[in-house]
């Protein structure tokens, strides 16, 4: 139901977003996908014998653990191991797409199902709780509460907006630097949602949408870029999501090499910039296209409620400059770790007990607002990547899809390039945690390059840029949950644009590799070789 008052900010708090209604086909889905997960675990668990999972080859696995529990298992066992693994991984899968239960108590019986089986000792499961980018997670939230409660990213946003936004394409353009910008600051894509949630859905109403039986393109429009923006936008930085800095980790501890905070950035911010500028082209000119009513406000003075808005937050408080002082500083540690060397995590460590401080600190604990049900969410993430790791289950796979194909050694760079990048990006529309697709493909590109002789960076770096495009589905990510729940837009019209928007990525990435990536010797010939 709308709320009766559209262009009331505080109707679209998170807490306050009205549950969508389940289509027939997703409560069908619901109904029955709890009993085709059990079926799937039974059968890829204990009925069913792989043959590719019967003469693995301790040789071609890529992760130490899983050569170590080869060693300690033994050739059956971890066969055996290998279908539990992939009989949970399976269920997972079916109960997180359909979302037929909370994709919270998913996680937490893939946790146990993974202790129970014993395919993870229990003290490995249950820590991965304290993973280093869950502690990132959470001073993320620490901090984007700071932004919250001081008003200052509202103050920015709203200020841009009233700035700069006299026509649709224009407010459009804005939402596109905010999100940019944010990122830089917010590690957290769900913090920056719901940042943001409440200004773009009263612009929305302002212009007619309404969500549900009201809407129309600008809603659809105003809603999937800033849900694209969201995800893309993370992606031009090393600290935009904890699974930038798990890639970046994993492809350190593989290649004795450090990736910096500037070698990223310098990477990815020209591409990430033509992938959203391509985004907003398809969607205002292509996808949803505004009707000349709907280039209009439909709520008169709308816009003038936005300016009451902005003058309520009063002149700017010395806890909002502390806020922006302090975001600043952490930035400025962010962008200079080549020198410092203190590790992300550390430097939003320093961030939140600064924010936090008694007396001069800028945020109570009290009004900071950490998702609990996302954070069990990413451990059940976690966990599962754990036990992929522990079973080298992907490698695995995909050796045996390559052997399939006929794929081995002598095998074309280009031919490993398009194949890497493109499971790496379209493989979103299957899974739910982009950490769990770094946990998974890029240890993969790593294999993949340590067994065909090319450099680790030049298949694994490329591989780890595609990790933020979570937007098609609604349970590909946080955000493309959270903004669906909004009702201004069916998952086909999600589905046509997001896929729309993996292809266009796909092709921008195979030029930036021939180019840009050549020029920055992460791709020392490019894909082809073309120049």
């Amino acid at each position: 139901m709308p709320p009766s008052d559209p262009l009331d900010m505080r109707n679209y708090r998170i807490d306050r977003l009205p549950k969508r209604e389940k289509t027939s086909l997703e409560r069908w889905l619901a109904l029955i996908t709890p009993f085709a997960a059990v079926g799937a675990f039974v059968c890829f668990g204990y009925l069913v014998r792989l043959p590719f999972l019967q003469s693995i080859d301790v040789t071609q696995l890529v992760s130490n653990s899983a050569k170590n529990a080869f060693q300690k298992l033994g050739p059956e066992a971890f066969a055996r191991s290998n279908h539990l693994m992939l009989g949970i991984f399976v269920a997972g899968i079916l109960l997180w797409a359909t979302d037929a239960i909370p994709n919270y108590l998913t996680s937490l019986i893939l946790i146990v199902a993974l202790v129970l089986t014993k395919v993870l000792p229990e003290k490995e499961a249950y820590a991965q709780l304290g993973h280093e980018v869950m502690w990132l997670n959470i001073m993320s939230f620490v901090l984007a509460s700071m932004l919250v409660s001081t008003g200052v990213a509202k103050r920015f946003a709203l200020w841009f907006i009233l700035r700069f936004g006299r026509k649709p394409s224009y407010i459009f353009l804005s939402f596109l630097v905010i999100n940019l910008l944010l990122s830089a600051l917010v590690s957290a894509t769900t913090a920056k949602a719901a940042i943001l949630l409440p200004i773009f859905m009263v612009i929305a109403a302002i212009y007619g949408a309404r969500g549900g039986k009201n809407r129309n393109n600008f809603g659809r429009s105003i809603v999937l870029q800033n849900l694209f923006q969201n995800c893309v936008g993370a992606g031009a930085f090393m600290t935009g999501s904890a699974a930038n800095l798990l890639a970046v980790a994993i492809i350190s501890g593989a290649t004795g090499e450090k990736i910096f905070y500037a070698d990223w950035l310098v990477a990815m911010l020209p591409v990430t910039l033509v992938i959203l500028l391509a985004g907003f082209v398809l969607a205002t000119k292509v996808f949803f296209p505004l009707s000349p009513e709907e280039r209009r406000p439909q709520v008169a003075g709308g816009m003038e409620r936005l300016r009451e808005e902005y003058r309520s937050l009063g002149p700017v408080t010395g806890r909002e400059v502390r806020a922006v002082i302090l975001l600043t500083a952490i930035l400025g540690m962010w962008a200079t770790d080549r020198f410092h060397g203190i590790s992300a995590t550390a430097v939003a460590f320093l961030g939140g007990i600064v924010a936090l401080l008694p007396g001069i600190g800028i945020v109570k604990w009290n009004d900071v607002d950490i998702p609990w049900h996302l954070m069990l969410f990413s451990a059940g993430a976690y966990a599962l990547g754990a036990g992929l790791a522990v079973t080298d289950l992907p490698s695995i796979l995909v050796n045996a899809f390559f052997d399939h194909l006929g794929v081995r050694e002598g095998t074309p760079y280009w031919l490993l390039y398009l194949l890497l990048t493109s499971v790496m990006l379209f493989s979103a529309l299957l899974f739910q945690s982009k950490t769990m697709r770094a946990m998974i493909f890029v240890p993969l590109a790593i294999g993949t390059a340590s067994r065909f002789g090319y450099p680790i960076v030049s298949l694994a770096l490329p591989v780890a840029f595609l990790i933020e495009h979570v937007y098609v589905l609604p349970f590909n990510s946080k955000p493309a949950l959270l903004l669906y729940e909004t009702d201004h837009y069916s998952l086909g019209e999600a589905f046509r644009f997001g896929f729309t928007m993996l292809v266009v990525t796909w092709i921008v990435t195979l030029i930036a590799s021939e180019t840009w990536f050549r020029f920055l010797g992460i791709t020392p010939h490019g894909v082809f070789g073309f120049f």
